[in-house]
This record gives structure tokens, C-alpha cells and sequence, in this order.
């Protein structure tokens, strides 16, 4: 049993999940700001988040019924059948539990009493992701049917994430920090809607109102477009704005996959085709992180 929930947590999302703060630890690093009990309690608190949101979304779209034999992609906990939406229920709010007392102990040693309005600030940030997490699928008004996923998505995947992390270890945030969370937070709206587009088929049947299912297959390529140029392009003006050595042009081997990845949804004609490309964007968004923030401690 213990091995479906492994499965169910779906781990190969977890360096798209991450990536956000990887690259908000390392800006913080580079300008002098940086704990290892901070960046080792905020990766768990991210990946209890993570895990807590595929739980809530294999259960949602399970019992929907929008996870069925026309679903592109790997079948999924409640669609097998191997777990019991009661069982998954307990897993959830579990996972919801123990993921917000990290978080709380997160909170604590950033800001300790000295930093009361911060914490609460953390504390409600904190609430948001776990309603986030769950309110993706689940219930009567999941905002993943009504076309608002990427817009949570690069709300807590990009903006939170980077800018959320950096100001954990700064107690400040600079406004230029913006130019690359928003990058992540586009790559990551860019995966989500990659995953759409497969899907568009089976959740129009399931009346799974994606923002693919309501623009098409056509603008939804014109705007997966958009996302991955905009990223690139917001993390070049940052670089430009605080540029100090050549070895912050090393982000820009991460856009090589990225850009070749682009050809691919450009020639697509079958979304079955594009369900290997999610791990190629997931993977790249997560080498950018990390090529992006060692550029600027090199």
C-alpha cells in the first residue's frame, strides 16, 4: 500500500516544485543572506505542499470522474483503484497537517518574536498554499475547471516561491527580484499548460473547463509561446541590471532545451506526443534554477 502513495505522490514533480526555492536561496546567498536551517526546512515545507496538492488532485479529478480510459498519461491512484477516496481523504489531511506544522517551525526560525508582523504575514501565506493545494480539483469551485490554474500556478510556483524564499533569509525584498521569479512562475505555468493540451480531449469530455479547453488548441500553442520567450527575456533583464561576471550567462545553456523543446509544441500535431515533453520543460525549468542562481554566486 505504502508504495501507491509513492506513486500517488507523483516525486517526479517535485523539481518543478522546488525550483523556486533553489533560486530564491541562491540570490539570497549572493547578497549575503543564508541559513541551511531555512533552506532545509522551506524545501520540506515545499514538498509537503507539493505532494499534498498531487494528493488533492488525484482525488478531485477521481472523483469527478475526469481521470478515466481517455486520459493521456500515467493512470492515477483513484483511477486504478488501489487506493479508496476515503483512504486518500486521510492522506490529505494528514499530509495538510504536518506540512503547516514544518511550515510554523519554518516561520519561527526565519522570523523568531522579533518579527511578529512577518510571521503572521508567513502564517496566512501559509494557509493560502495549503487552500491553493487542495482547491485545485477538489469541491464544487476547483479554479483548475475554470481555466485559473496557471494563475495559481505562477502565483505559488514563481512569485511566492522565489520571492517568498529570498525574503525568509533577507527579511527585505528588491524589486528586481520579480524579473526572475516571474521566469520560474512562467516555466511553470508553461508545464501546466503543456499538460493541458494533452489532456484538452478527455477534460472537455469531463467538462474540466482548462484554459486549452477554452481557447483552443491553436492559442494555446501561441501562448505556451509567450510564456517560455517572457521567461527567457525576464531573466536576461535581470542579469542585465545586475550583472558582475560572465558566469551569469551560464542560465542561458538551460534555455537550449527549452527553445528546442519550443520546436517540438510548434511541429506538434498530436498531444500524445506531448506528454514526454512535460518532464523535458519540468527538468529544464529546474537546471535553470540552478544554473541561474550559481551564475551569481560564481
Amino acid at each position: 500500500m505504502f508504495r501507491h502513495y509513492i506513486q500517488a505522490a507523483r516525486l517526479r514533480t517535485l523539481p518543478l516544485s522546488i525550483s523556486g526555492i533553489i533560486l530564491g536561496s541562491f540570490l539570497a546567498s549572493a547578497n549575503g543572506f543564508f541559513e541551511w536551517k531555512i533552506f532545509a526546512l522551506a524545501m520540506i515545507t515545499t514538498i509537503g505542499f507539493q505532494v499534498l496538492s498531487n494528493f488533492a488532485n488525484d482525488y478531485g479529478d477521481g472523483i469527478k470522474g475526469t481521470d478515466n480510459q481517455d486520459r493521456i498519461g500515467p493512470e492515477r491512484a483513484l483511477q486504478s483503484g488501489v487506493i479508496s477516496p476515503k483512504q486518500m481523504l486521510n492522506a490529505i489531511k494528514i499530509t495538510g497537517i504536518v506540512t503547516f506544522c514544518i511550515a510554523l517551525v519554518l516561520i519561527y526560525i526565519s522570523f523568531g518574536k522579533e518579527n511578529f508582523g512577518y510571521s503572521i504575514l508567513f502564517f496566512a501565506l501559509g494557509l493560502a498554499s495549503i487552500a491553493a493545494a487542495i482547491k485545485y480539483t477538489m469541491g464544487k469551485n476547483a479554479y483548475g475547471y475554470n481555466g485559473l490554474g496557471d494563475v495559481f500556478v505562477f502565483l505559488f510556483f514563481g512569485l511566492l516561491s522565489v520571492c517568498g524564499s529570498y525574503f525568509l533569509y533577507a527579511k527585505n525584498i528588491s524589486i528586481t527580484i520579480f524579473f526572475p521569479a516571474i521566469s520560474v512562475g512562467l516555466l511553470s505555468a508553461g508545464v501546466l499548460n503543456l499538460n493541458n493540451m494533452r489532456d484538452r480531449e478527455s477534460d472537455m469530455k469531463a467538462n474540466k473547463n482548462t484554459l486549452v479547453v477554452k481557447i483552443g488548441n491553436e492559442y494555446a500553442k501561441y501562448y505556451h509561446y509567450f510564456l517560455l520567450i517572457t521567461a527567457f527575456l525576464c531573466a536576461l533583464v535581470y542579469m542585465i541590471i545586475n550583472f558582475r561576471s560572465v558566469f551569469q550567462f551560464l542560465f542561458l545553456i538551460a534555455f537550449i532545451p527549452i527553445f528546442k523543446h519550443l520546436l517540438t509544441v510548434v511541429k506538434n500535431n498530436n498531444p500524445v506526443d506531448l506528454d514526454p515533453e512535460l518532464k523535458k520543460l519540468a527538468l529544464s525549468t529546474f537546471l535553470f534554477s540552478i544554473l541561474f542562481g550559481l551564475g551569481h554566486i560564481l
